[in-house]
């Protein structure tokens, strides 16, 4: 009885393996392109050091009213 059985599950694994479709899935399109990182870098870096000095310069001015 367990011969009959273990031959029955083999070949119904067999015939699911073989009635598998064989065309691959459709490629997936490209993904959208993105935003260039160093676009802007150039700018941001000069606003930074721009505020950067600003607010150093009235930090340092309103510590030098308050002695």
């Amino acid at each position: 009885m367990n011969k009959i059985i273990t031959i029955l599950v083999v070949l119904f694994s067999i015939q699911g393996v073989l009635a598998a479709d064989p065309t691959p899935p459709p490629p997936t399109p490209p993904p959208p392109p993105g935003l260039p990182i160093d676009g802007g870098l150039v700018i941001l870096f000069f606003l930074a050091l721009v505020s950067g000095y600003y607010l150093s310069k009235k930090y340092i001015s309103i510590k030098k009213g308050s002695l």
